[in-house]
């Protein structure tokens, strides 16, 4: 028996990416609304409820709207969007968050995608607050940059009108209020709000995240190896996220944008200096693989209790 599947806004930077992932694939069966009629409520209205699974790559309201067209109590749905990361009755979509995450995911009904930034930040910061190295008031940063395909069809069009190109690195999120900070906050299990620095890129898609520590000014000081121990125990055996080891990130001069490539894997790295007693904890990803169409598709694996890798770019 296939599963049915509804993408909602497939014709998007993520939902096109979500259908490459999905394409030839016998277990699913993909469910299309006509060009002509994308617009025309009543042909989302059957989509929507004819599908077993639903993937929203909505703006927020649009998504909000979607799941209200849902009128049966079957379908199940993962939504792309920043819409329900945060909501009541929503599991959000991030399997290696926390041990037993992944078990809540595969009896949930309604999935919120994680954003892509908050996966590099949660992959960095989680395991560190649950092992209890890093106290959960402690003052947090976190910064890096991103390909510029993030930022949706406006950013894209920015970057490549005819006009001239904008920076090669531009800060923003300046008000210090980006909508990531709520999950980031949440999901991470801090008591107060990150401080976050987010860049973007003159690149197409990639981004780095990163969280520099003061481990010395830090209770009990964990040392360079024990944020790293933590992090690798946290993701041993994962298909998905890697931790560097000592040796490895030893002989690295950087880590680029395009670490990863354009695919659904998660590098995770810890540099320090013991004399100094400081680390910058990084996170590299593709923001439309693992930070996007990659986390959807791994999500909809575990939703259809398919193979969790399968379609994905590894």
């Amino acid at each position: 028996m296939t599963t049915q599947v509804f993408i909602d806004g497939g014709h998007g930077t993520t939902g096109i990416e979500i259908a490459e992932r999905l394409a030839g694939r016998p277990e699913l069966s993909i469910i299309t609304v006509p060009e002509e009629r994308r617009r025309d409520a009543v042909a989302r209205r059957d989509a929507l409820n004819a599908a077993d699974i639903v993937i929203l790559c909505l703006p927020d309201d649009a998504a909000r709207e979607a799941v209200t067209l849902i009128d049966n109590d079957r379908t199940r749905v993962i939504d792309a969007s920043t819409a329900h990361r945060v909501a009541e009755g929503w599991t959000y979509g991030f399997p290696e968050l926390e041990p037993g995450h992944r078990e809540r995911l595969t009896q949930s009904r309604f999935v919120a995608n994680p954003g892509c930034w908050p996966t590099g930040f949660l992959a960095l910061v989680r395991p560190l607050v649950l092992a209890g190295l890093l106290p959960a008031d402690w003052p947090v940063t976190v910064s890096g940059a991103s390909g510029y395909s993030g930022g949706g069809k406006a950013m894209i069009a920015e970057y490549e009108g005819e006009v001239e190109s904008p920076s090669a690195f531009r800060p923003y999120g300046l008000t210090l209020a980006h909508k990531h900070v709520p999950e980031m906050t949440r999901y991470s299990g801090l008591a107060y709000p990150p401080l976050f620095a987010p860049a973007v890129a003159n690149a197409y898609r990639g981004m780095i995240v990163e969280v520099p520590l003061q481990l010395r000014a830090m209770p009990d000081a964990p040392t360079v190896e024990d944020i790293r121990a933590a992090l690798a125990q946290a993701y041993a055996g994962s298909p998905i996220v890697s931790v560097a080891s000592a040796e490895e990130s030893a002989g690295m001069s950087g880590v680029t944008l395009e670490h990863v490539g354009a695919t659904d894997r998660l590098a995770l790295f810890v540099f320090g200096n013991e004399d100094t007693g400081q680390a910058r904890l990084v996170a590299a990803l593709d923001n439309l693989g693992k930070g996007a169409a990659g986390a959807a598709v791994q999500n909809l694996n575990i939703l259809a209790g398919l193979p969790e890798t399968a379609g994905l770019r590894l």
